[in-house]
């Protein structure tokens, strides 16, 4: 784990440590620093040397570590004492760098005596106590000239990291893109599966340079403790972290941080127990003085790179606090509590990882996330051309080939994999005559790449070495055993997610180490040899999955057990043709995905192609032709038979594209093309289309599936539209349940939909609705086109308001709605106002002096207040003690914004009533505010609707319901919990007892939350009312919720508007009604509950005499059903309003309606 001990070597350029940008900085490390020496600073006397000046015994400290602002403090100090003459600071200050200056002025200085040295080292002693540590304080002693600790740490970096690193074709790493944490698909899916389905594109508005990864995003905010950089495998993880490092050694960036402490999880997996102490030491033998950083007496950078190859997952559940950073615990345990800040609370952390690894750590810790960018075009033409450097016609022609190939294009956006695919086409094209050429084609598929890769290398045939005149004969046995000892470790690292292996794993695996010395090995494997290991990894993930396969197609011809029990024992299963069809299942059941891949390339040696390619090297010639047919029949009989598309059965269609069987895929993309596709979608084709939205030539500019689509299959289709750009469903007779299903598409952080038209469909206002509410949270639309449809004056409305909401949508047409006056113009087109260049500004404007005003301030609703003003109102807010209700809907709190706030309710108990709608709140900003209410004691009301709550917010606010006593009302409406969250807060409502009020619309909530809420309702003795309308919870959930209320004696509101309720839910919500006693409201508006349903409830309501007013309004009720309800409620003295509208009665059903009502029960009010 030690870093090499540094070769002497000449000073840097431009170290500059740290970055002083005044006399205030590094003052609120100083009390830290003060507590770690003691009161008198250590260093009093303890450096002085009579025969050397101390401007001479730290001038190269000096010139290293004074910034650029802080050198013209200096200047003007020694102005005003007349050490330093105006024409002595010009020519200082003429010099071009900033360490040549600081060096002129020093110089200057040395020649004018001790008075001019004691001087200056006052001034930085007094001005800057962090600076002045950071120059003379850490010094190494030993037989040689004493050194400073830093600079030696500087030199070891500067030797370690700078070895080899190219920093000129590194451009795309020095800006990152910044992103608000993990998407759905970054948490679940393989790599090779997220660059496919978002076609190696993310949404992502902003960018940050390098040099600011760890700087504060405007004036008023702060410097992030722990950030997460994430990428897919081979994107650049570890050459950015060198490149950091790098770059600070040679005092280039980030001067402000006086450590940085690399460390990978690779060196992590060596030890089982450390304290933080001694992980400083052992990775770093030259800081003689750990407590220092533990201590946080000087600011610190930790990096911890490639959690993805942790060999402990991390659980910050049933982490063991550990406060003392001389304390030896697990290593797990170690790494959660400096992330958690229970260790090196002052560090910075900095944690590089694969997507979906980097899920591990809550989302409320992370301060800030960045992802690795892929190629763009020029970059990928310019890594080729340094590929094949002295040929550039070669690399022309495989750039040809790549960008002929869409999907290998959007694969060749990670540098890994474009340098494997480069090489392989390069060789096929070096290696291949016109003549053979026409017999076999450019590798295309996943499986023939890495075939041309494998034959390259088992050849000794590589771009950077002259080919070898050894015979590829007598290589064959020596391969065959190095690739199959390989391909065991790389099978069953795969099935234990293992992708760093140590001597014992090589040795545990048969591996003979002499035999990783051979040329073909040190090209499949990567060595890492530090002082106290060795740790070995295949030089990409897609390798390890590639020799995997091979290893298992091997095996699968001989094995009598279950290759996937490494030991052996498991029922028989005989015959290739079993073991292919376990893998397969295997791949479909695994959660994580991650034999995805591996189930590819298993299925591409079965192609004539690859056959063709290894026959006598790996596979033997033409065996595949006994399986090769009977695994496409199987692989057919994977893809769905109902309308249910999913990842994996996109990935089933891609193993069929490398066993070289696409008649089905073929079929449909012709339909595409000649615009065909109607009446075509059976459930088979489906599968087929969700495969070419992601591949296919048609959809790149424009994904035309105008009329062609039902509900059902535009259901199914739901999770691959995602990620189509322009997205054209025209004449679809859409209507407004479809919205529903796009609602959610477009409201999920994933979506990449830039431009939607839904024109000459049948969305009428509820549909509009639909969509104005997704729009509020939607980042990527800017084009809507929704002409000739008929959402009215209210759908309008509703579209304006998001509209002024959203600053992305910008073409919006409404042609042909009949939207008459009263949506005015001025609400369609007005334009949404750009935020201020200065939010520091634009947030002081809003609240100036919130302390004097708050007494008797209430709402704020819609002041552009921002997180700073939040933070004021939130800071007053711990000192008052009247204010009783505070709205600030629509006002861009925020997170950070949410902190602050939470911070305040921790000491504030009596505000009672706090509306945060519409602010942008995610999963952190609600874990800050719930974990704040576990300490309330007085907030009654707590609004949070259309924010961006995800499923991750869930477990924190439930952690809250369990231990509040106070809180009565919680709207959620118009987040994004999903079956997840919603369980969360329904199991602590089992707890709960002080809740009365509960909305959950809209969260993409189905039948497991509500049978979730269904269980809690029975227990529950408080809720009164609970929303959840425009959830999808169907009947399933509905005769959960029904079951329950035939115990519940409390719940009085109940409000299912829009819940795919049916007939069957409709009478099991009768059978409740007829025994329960205390719903008084119910809400069934926008259902489908039809003559059936309203027959059973008609039955119920002769019976029960709690419910006073019920709403059947667009529920298919049709004149019978609207008359069984009407009839029904003779004896009924319960209910005072029916609303019966949209039901498609007509005027002779509404006069007998209002016959019967008049005689039956002249006291109710019945809309019809």
């Amino acid at each position: 784990m030690r870093r090499p001990e540094p070769e002497a070597f000449e000073e840097p350029a431009a170290r500059a440590n740290p970055a002083v940008t005044g006399r205030g900085e590094g003052g609120g490390r100083a009390e830290g620093f003060r507590a770690f020496w003691g009161a008198q600073p250590r260093w009093s006397g303890l450096f002085s040397a009579p025969s050397e000046a101390w401007i001479d015994r730290y001038h190269k400290q000096l010139v290293r570590s004074i910034s650029p602002q802080f050198l013209e403090e200096i200047i003007c100090y020694l102005r005003r004492l007349d050490l330093l003459t105006a024409e002595e600071a010009g020519r200082a200050q003429e010099v071009s760098s900033l360490p040549e200056q600081v060096r002129a002025v020093v110089d200057v200085l040395a020649g004018k005596g001790s008075y001019a040295s004691q001087s200056l080292q006052t001034f930085i002693k007094t001005t800057n106590s962090q600076l002045y540590l950071h120059i003379t304080v850490y010094v190494v002693t030993g037989p040689c000239k004493s050194k400073p600790m830093v600079q030696k740490h500087l030199e070891s970096l500067q030797s370690y990291y700078g070895n080899g690193l190219e920093t000129g074709p590194l451009q795309r790493l020095r800006n990152l893109l910044l992103v608000e944490g993990l998407t759905d698909i970054q948490q679940k899916e393989h790599d090779i599966l997220q660059i496919e389905a978002t076609k190696g594109l993310r949404n992502a508005s902003k960018s940050i340079p390098l040099e600011k990864l760890f700087l504060p995003l405007s004036k008023v905010s702060i410097a992030p403790r722990i950030s997460v950089t994430i990428g897919v495998a081979g994107i650049g993880k570890s050459t950015l972290v060198k490149l950091f490092v790098y770059t600070w050694a040679k005092g280039e960036i980030n001067r402000d941080i006086i450590f940085v402490l690399p460390l990978t999880f690779r060196e992590l997996n060596t030890y089982e127990k450390l304290s933080a102490e001694r992980l400083i030491c052992l990775a770093f033998p030259h800081i003689t003085e750990p407590n220092c950083i533990s201590a946080g007496a000087a600011r610190t950078l930790l990096i911890l790179d490639g959690l993805d190859e942790f060999k402990t997952p991390l659980d910050f559940s049933n982490t063991v606090v550990c406060t003392d950073p001389k304390k030896e615990i697990q290593v797990d345990n170690l790494i959660t509590n400096i992330i958690r800040g229970n260790l090196l609370q002052e560090a910075s952390v900095w944690v590089t990882s694969r997507p979906t690894a980097a899920s591990q750590i809550p989302g409320g810790l992370v301060d800030r996330m960045t992802e690795i960018r892929g190629f763009g075009a020029a970059e990928m033409k310019d890594f080729l051309d340094q590929m094949f450097l002295d040929n550039r016609d070669l690399s022309s022609q495989v750039l040809h080939h790549i960008r002929a190939n869409r999907s290998l294009y959007v694969m060749c956006t990670v540098p890994g994999f474009c340098w494997i695919s480069g090489s392989s086409i390069g060789y096929y094209l070096k290696n291949s005559t016109d003549q053979s050429q026409e017999t076999t084609a450019v590798p295309k598929t996943l499986s023939e790449i890495y075939s041309y890769y494998f034959k390259m290398a088992l050849s000794s045939d590589w771009l950077e070495k002259p080919r070898e005149t050894l015979r590829i004969e007598q290589a064959v046995n020596s391969s065959k055993k190095i690739v199959g000892s390989l391909g065991r470790l790389a099978f069953y690292g795969l099935l234990k997610k293992k992708h760093v292996f140590y001597e014992q794993d090589m040795k545990a695996y048969g591996i003979d180490l002499s035999l990783l010395q051979s040329s073909l090995c040190s090209r499949l494997l990567l060595k890492e040899e530090m002082q106290s290991f060795t740790a070995y990894y295949f030089s990409h993930l897609t390798i390890q999955e590639f020799l995997a396969a091979i290893y298992y197609y091997t095996a699968a011809k001989r094995a009598i057990f279950d290759l996937f029990t490494e030991s052996g024992m498991s029922w028989p299963k005989l015959g290739f043709l079993n073991h292919f069809r376990s893998a397969v299942q295997r791949s479909l059941q695994a959660e994580d995905r991650q034999l995805d891949i591996f189930v590819r390339f298993l299925s591409g040696l079965l192609s004539p192609q690859v056959n063709k390619l290894l026959s006598g090297w790996l596979l033997v010639k033409d065996e595949h032709n006994s399986f090769r047919s009977q695994a496409i029949s199987f692989l057919q009989g994977c893809l769905n038979t109902d309308y249910i598309i999913s990842s994996r059965t996109v990935n089933t269609m891609h193993c069929l594209y490398e066993i070289q069987h696409m008649e089905i895929a073929k079929t449909v993309e012709e339909a595409m093309k000649n615009e065909s596709l109607a009446g075509t979608l059976t459930p088979v084709n489906c599968s087929a289309l969700a495969y070419l939205l992601q591949v296919s030539d048609i959809c790149m500019v424009e994904t035309n599936l105008s009329n062609c689509l039902t509900y059902n299959v535009c259901k199914s289709l739901l999770s691959q539209l995602l990620f189509c750009h322009n997205l054209r469903l025209d004449n679809n007779q859409f209507k407004d349940n479809v919205m529903e299903l796009l609602g959610s598409v477009l409201s999920v952080k994933d979506c990449q939909i830039q431009k939607l038209s839904l024109a000459e469909n049948q969305i009428s206002n509820k549909g509009a609705k639909a969509l104005a509410r997704s729009l509020m949270v939607n980042r990527s639309l800017t084009v809507l086109d929704l002409r000739s449809n008929s959402i009215g004056p209210t759908g309008a409305k509703a579209l304006a308001d998001a509209l002024k909401k959203t600053s992305l949508l910008s073409p919006c047409s409404l042609q042909h709605h009949a939207i008459k006056e009263d949506v005015s113009d001025h609400d369609l087109l007005s334009p949404t106002p750009s935020p201020p260049e200065d939010p520091g500004a634009a947030d002081g404007d809003v609240a100036p002096d919130i302390h004097g005003c708050l007494p008797h301030l209430r709402s704020l609703q819609k002041n552009a207040i921002g997180a700073h003003g939040a933070g004021k109102i939130a800071e007053a807010l711990k000192r008052n003690r009247g204010l009783k209700e505070l709205a600030l809907s629509s006002n861009s709190v925020g997170d950070n914004g949410s902190v602050a706030l939470a911070e305040a309710l921790k000491v504030n108990h009596s505000l009672q009533s706090l509306d945060l709608q519409s602010n942008s709140i995610s999963s952190a900003g609600v874990t800050a505010l719930t974990a704040a209410l576990c300490s309330n004691k007085g907030l009654i009301n707590l609004n949070l609707r259309e924010n961006s709550i995800s499923k991750e917010g869930g477990p924190a606010i439930a952690r809250a319901l369990r231990t509040n006593s106070t809180l009565r009302k919680l709207d959620l409406a118009a987040n994004l919990l999903y079956d997840e969250g919603g369980k969360a807060i329904a199991l602590a409502m089992k707890e709960n007892r002080a809740l009365t009020s509960l909305h959950l619309q809209w969260n993409f909530i189905q039948a497991k939350a509500a049978a979730a809420l269904a269980q809690a309702l029975r227990s529950n003795g408080s809720l009164a009312s609970l929303d959840l309308q425009e959830n999808a919870i169907g009947d399933e959930g509905t005769a959960a919720l029904s079951a329950a209320l035939k115990v519940n004696t409390t719940l009085a509101d109940l409000h299912l508007q829009v819940a795919s309720v049916g007939a069957v839910g409709a009478q099991a919500l009768a059978e409740a009604l007829m025994v329960n006693k205390s719903l008084q409201i119910l809400d069934l508006r926008g259902n489908s509950i039809g003559v059936a349903g309203a027959k059973a409830m008609a039955n119920a309501l002769k019976v029960n005499r709690s419910l006073r007013r019920l709403n059947l309004q667009e529920n298919s009720l049709g004149m019978d059903g609207a008359i069984c309800i009407a009839t029904a409620l003779k004896g009924n003295h319960g209910l005072t309003y029916v609303n019966l509208q949209g039901n498609c009665i007509g005027q002779s059903g509404a006069k007998m309606i209002s016959d019967a009502i008049r005689t039956n029960s002249p006291n109710c009010v019945v809309d019809i």
